[in-house]
C-alpha cells in the first residue's frame, strides 16, 4: 500500500432533500468529496416511508454502480466518504450508520472526532448498551435513541449537547434531513439549493462538507451551517435552532492549507484565495535567490502560484504527478531507491537541470517524503533546492477529526528548523509564520481558527492517552 507523509483527510458528508434522483446526486456529491476519504463510502436514501442503505470499502466510483444505485432510489439521501480517525478501518465502521430507534428509523453520517466518545461509550456499555462498531459516531446514535425528549429534533439537540469535540453531521429520517455543526465550528458544512425545474415543484436543499460538491450537481451555495446550529428540512420547510450557546469559533485552518479543494468555499472563504495568499506571504517572509518556483503537486500548486507572483520568479511544473496510482502496487524484486515517491512523482530534467529551485509544499509531517523529493530534484540536475512550506511547523497532533501521527513522529516537534533542513538535504528551509498564516486566511471577526497543530494549544479539554499527559488547553 502506498504511504503518504501527509495529514490524512478526514471525511466528507453530503445530504439531498427533495429530488427524484437523490441517490444519484449524493453519489456525485461524494465524487467531489473523494479527496476527504478514500477508505469507504456509503449512501442512505428514503422513499418517504423507509430507509435504504448501500456502503462498502473502496472508492466511490467502485462502490456505486448504476445497478446498485437503482436498488436504493429515493427522494432524500445522505452520503459519506471516510478515512478513519476514530475506529478501525473496516466495513462495520463505514458510514452512514443506520439504526431503528424509539424515534423511528434514522441514519447518520459524521465528519469529525468526538473527544469524549470513549467516556460516554464506557458508561453506556456499563448500563447494557450494545455497540455494533468501534466508531465514535455510533455514540451519537445511541444518545439520540436513549434521549427522553419526545420528538426527534429535540432528541438530536439533546444528544449533541452531550458530546464534545468536532462534528459536522447530516442525518436522515423517512421524511426529513438534519444538518448540524459543533458549537466551535471545527469542521465545514455548507448549505445550498437547486431551484425547482420541470415536474419538480419544490426546491432541492443540499448540504455538503465543501461547495465543490454543489458545483458538480448544479446547486447554488447559500450559506454555512453555523456553529451550534441544527438545520431541519422537512415537509413544512426549513427550520433552524441553536442547540447550544455560542462558543469561541475554532475552525480548522488546515482546511485552507491542505484538506479542501481549491475550488471550494470553506468557512465562507474561497480556498483558492487563501492558498494564493499563503504563497504570497511566504515569498515576503522567506525570499530565495532562485531561477524557478516548482510546486510539489498537487497540494503545493496554488501556494506556488502565489509565491511566484509575489517574488517574480517563474513558476514551472518541474515535478509531474501520476494520477493513476492505486492503493496497492507490485514492487520490483530489486530495490529501487525512493520507489514509492517515484511511483507518484517524476522530475522534468530539462526544466530542472542547472537551475536554482524554490520547492513549494504545503506541510512537512515526518519529513521522509520531503527528503526523497529534494533528493529527486537534485538528482535531476538542480544546483540548489530551497524548500519553502506554506504553513508553520507542525508540532502537535490533531484530536478534531484529522488522522495525524503521534507527537514523537512529527519531525518539527523534535527538531530545530536547521535540523529539519539537514535531514531533508535542502540548501535552505523556511516555513510560513503563524501570523502570516492567519493573515493569509483572514483570521478575524468572521472566522477564527484552530491552530493547535502549530501551537500545541487546544481549544477544548483533551487528555492525550498516547502521550500519557494532559494536552494544553487554550483558554478563550
Amino acid at each position: 500500500m502506498l504511504t503518504n507523509d501527509k495529514f490524512h483527510d478526514e471525511c466528507g458528508v453530503v445530504a439531498i432533500y427533495s429530488h427524484p434522483e437523490a441517490e444519484t446526486l449524493a453519489y456525485l456529491g461524494l465524487h467531489a468529496l473523494q479527496h476527504r476519504g478514500q477508505e469507504s463510502a456509503g449512501i442512505v436514501t428514503s422513499d418517504g416511508m423507509s430507509l435504504h442503505i448501500h456502503k462498502s470499502m473502496g472508492l466511490v466510483a467502485d462502490i456505486f454502480t448504476e445497478k446498485k444505485l437503482s436498488r436504493i432510489r429515493g427522494t432524500l439521501a445522505i452520503g459519506h466518504t471516510r478515512y478513519s480517525t476514530a475506529g478501525d478501518s473496516a466495513l462495520l465502521n463505514a458510514q452512514p450508520i443506520m439504526v431503528q430507534s424509539n424515534k423511528g428509523m434514522i441514519a447518520l453520517a459524521h465528519n469529525g472526532n468526538l473527544t469524549n466518545a470513549g467516556e460516554i461509550r464506557a458508561r453506556m456499555e456499563a448500563q447494557g448498551s450494545i455497540f455494533q462498531t468501534s466508531s465514535d459516531t455510533e455514540v451519537i446514535v445511541h444518545l439520540i435513541a436513549q434521549s427522553r425528549e419526545q420528538t426527534l429534533p429535540e432528541a438530536i439537540a439533546d444528544a449533541l449537547r452531550r458530546v464534545e469535540g468536532a462534528f459536522s453531521l447530516v442525518m436522515i429520517s423517512p421524511d426529513r434531513i438534519f444538518a448540524a455543526r459543533d458549537p466551535r465550528g471545527f469542521r465545514p458544512l455548507a448549505m445550498g439549493r437547486m431551484k425547482a425545474q420541470g415536474e419538480r415543484l419544490q426546491d432541492t436543499i443540499v448540504f455538503a462538507s465543501e461547495t465543490s460538491a454543489f458545483d458538480l450537481i448544479g446547486a447554488t451555495y447559500e450559506r454555512e451551517v453555523k456553529p451550534g446550529e441544527l438545520v431541519i428540512v422537512g415537509p413544512e420547510g426549513i427550520s433552524s435552532r441553536f442547540y447550544a450557546p455560542a462558543m469561541a469559533q475554532s475552525s480548522c485552518i488546515f482546511e485552507h492549507v491542505y484538506f479542501s479543494r481549491p475550488d471550494s468555499r470553506v468557512f465562507g472563504r474561497p480556498v483558492q484565495e487563501s492558498r494564493e495568499q499563503l504563497g504570497r506571504q511566504l515569498a515576503i517572509e522567506a525570499p530565495a535567490n532562485a531561477d524557478l518556483v516548482v510546486p510539489v503537486p498537487d497540494s503545493g500548486v496554488t501556494a506556488a502560484m502565489g509565491y511566484a507572483a509575489e517574488s517574480g520568479i517563474p513558476l514551472r511544473f518541474g515535478l509531474i504527478r501520476n494520477h493513476y496510482v492505486g492503493r496497492t502496487f507490485i514492487e520490483p524484486h530489486q530495490s529501487v531507491r525512493d520507489f514509492g515517491v517515484r511511483l507518484k512523482l517524476n522530475p522534468v530534467r530539462s526544466l530542472l537541470e542547472g537551475k536554482r529551485v524554490v520547492l513549494i509544499d504545503d506541510s512537512i509531517v515526518r519529513g521522509t517524503t520531503s527528503k526523497k523529493i529534494v533528493r529527486m530534484v537534485r538528482g535531476a540536475g538542480a544546483t540548489e533546492v530551497h524548500l519553502r512550506i506554506s504553513c508553520p511547523p507542525t508540532i502537535s497532533p490533531c484530536f478534531y477529526g484529522v488522522d495525524t501521527p503521534r507527537k514523537k513522529e512529527l519531525i518539527a516537534a523534535n527538531n530545530t528548523i536547521e535540523g529539519i533542513r539537514e535531514y531533508t538535504g535542502a540548501d535552505s528551509l523556511a516555513y510560513l509564520s503563524l501570523d502570516g498564516l492567519k493573515k493569509a486566511c483572514h483570521d478575524g471577526e468572521k472566522t477564527t481558527y484552530c491552530t493547535a497543530c502549530y501551537t500545541g494549544r487546544y481549544p477544548t479539554n483533551i487528555v492525550d492517552v498516547e502521550e500519557i499527559q494532559p494536552a494544553t488547553v487554550d483558554k478563550p
